[in-house]
């Protein structure tokens, strides 16, 4: 089985092999520009742990890098690599003018202590000053496994502490908390974004008919791996607003299942009052901990980490669809033979383009120092309202007061970033389908993300003048 990076790759050379770019440039495109490796101790009680962790920033033609920081034991350099590389790919298809970059720390988040985490990240972040390896203008974190809107107001807390006077601080990381300099609608974005691409793929009817689906996402049956951030809010708003039906979750202590469908946030509170999603009521729980993986389902949403979906278990795969929630949950031998087999596989390196889009949003609202529809909230309502009240002249009918405020409403925070991010996903997607069907041979929705990303990157070098 290849590693993450060599999947990575694999996906970068069969789009290259469809571009007229010169090599070299391909290969500029293709490696990381700067890997950081890093020991430090931090003190844990009267002990000192010495700490393994990485920053790669993986593609400088855009400034500043952006990319998440995962807490994980598994972490290591080829691990970070892939992950950077797939960001870089990822704000290409996404419009989001960053460069790529990921950050990884070796340690279980789930072992340590508030205390000892919080001692981790800012020491984590000091690493990070210390090299220039974060800023505005230079480097932005975020969320990823294992972190959160907690860890990142310590990163800005620290950063700032050793900035003192940078006005734009606060944009030096995203994912923060509202009331600190956050912004309305980033928890969600990731899995909000999921549920827009799928949505999107189950619009294209010639595409669902290959698999035996009919077009719409309502009432097609889904499966999440993960209920963490991305996998939760996946299903939440999947059910809520898209009335799929959820029949089977997978999670680190096992799987459960109930062909009826589940109902998302009973889950999800559940969960956080039992600490497990085994024993919730109407549900059956499955023999092992991924069997819900091999259910028959329209779509199946891998929303934890890479390589779930192996040479070694593909064969067993039903789904329809696979939703790429995670990063790189399918390898590349799984890719080939599961498209070859008719499942179609939305790739992560556009699907959980959610998250980095409205990161990206809140870098716009930090650098700006102005909260989105602070400025045309109160004008767009008092437009609508003169429009309701001409329609009332007008027509002679008066229109009640209920209907009156929903027409009439200003937009909000968290309305606007809603609205950019499904306008993000769709033209993605639109871009990338397009790219499917002019391009001969092209069989896979990964392989012409791929090119649009290395089109994009590709321009922005020769536009530098590096490669005329």
């Amino acid at each position: 089985m290849s590693s993450f990076l060599g999947s990575v790759q694999m996906n970068f050379n069969k789009a290259a092999s469809f571009m007229n770019v010169p090599s070299g440039l391909l290969e500029q495109i293709r490696v990381s520009n700067a890997v950081y490796r890093m020991n430090f101790p931090v003190r844990f009680g009267n002990t000192y742990k010495v700490i393994e962790a990485y920053r790669v920033q993986h593609s400088h033609h855009r400034l500043p890098t952006k990319g998440g920081i995962r807490f994980s034991e598994h972490v290591n350099q080829n691990e970070v690599e892939a992950l950077a590389a797939l960001m870089t790919y990822k704000c290409a298809i996404a419009d989001v003018p960053f460069g790529g970059a990921k950050g990884g720390v070796k340690v279980n988040a789930r072992e340590l202590t508030e205390k000892q985490k919080e001692r981790v990240t800012r020491r984590y972040t000091m690493e990070l000053i210390k090299r220039n390896f974060i800023g505005p203008a230079i480097d932005v974190p975020a969320p990823d496994y294992g972190t959160g809107p907690k860890e990142m107001a310590w990163i800005l807390d620290t950063y700032a502490t050793f900035k003192t006077g940078e006005i734009n601080a606060p944009a030096c990381v995203t994912g923060k908390p509202v009331n600190q300099h956050g912004i309305r609608g980033r928890t969600e974005a990731t899995g909000r974004g999921v549920f827009y691409g799928i949505r999107e793929l189950l619009s294209q009817k010639n595409e669902v008919k290959k698999a035996g689906l009919d077009t719409g996402i309502a009432g097609k049956t889904m499966v999440v791996q993960g209920l963490g951030n991305v996998g939760s809010y996946t299903a939440k708003i999947s059910t809520e607003e898209g009335d799929v039906k959820l029949i089977a979750v997978a999670e680190y202590e096992g799987s459960i299942y109930n062909p009826k469908g589940i109902d998302a946030q009973a889950l999800i509170d559940y969960r956080k009052e039992n600490g497990t999603i085994l024993g919730f009521p109407g549900t059956k729980t499955l023999p092992n901990r991924d069997d819900a993986l091999f259910l028959e389902c329209d779509i199946l949403v891998p929303a934890a980490l890479e390589g779930v979906i192996h040479e070694g278990n593909m064969k067993k795969i039903k789904a329809k669809i696979i939703a790429e929630a995670a990063n790189g949950p399918v390898t590349a031998e799984a890719d080939e033979y599961l498209t070859r087999k008719g499942v179609i596989i939305i790739p992560d390196v556009y699907l959980n383009a959610g998250g980095v889009t409205v990161s990206y949003f809140e870098w716009l609202k930090d650098i700006s120092h102005v909260r989105f529809g602070r400025l045309e909230k109160r004008f767009q309502e008092q437009q609508a309202r003169e429009v309701v009240n001409l329609i009332e002249r007008i027509t002679g009918k008066k229109i009640d007061k209920r209907d009156r405020q929903f027409i009439a409403k200003g937009a909000d925070e968290i309305d606007i970033v809603r609205s950019g991010l499904e306008e993000t996903m769709i033209t993605a997607f639109d871009q990338i389908y397009s790219i499917k069907r002019k391009k001969k041979n092209v069989e896979s929705l990964r392989t012409a993300a791929f090119i649009n990303a290395l089109s994009k990157v590709a321009n922005d070098y020769m536009s530098l003048g590096i490669f005329p």
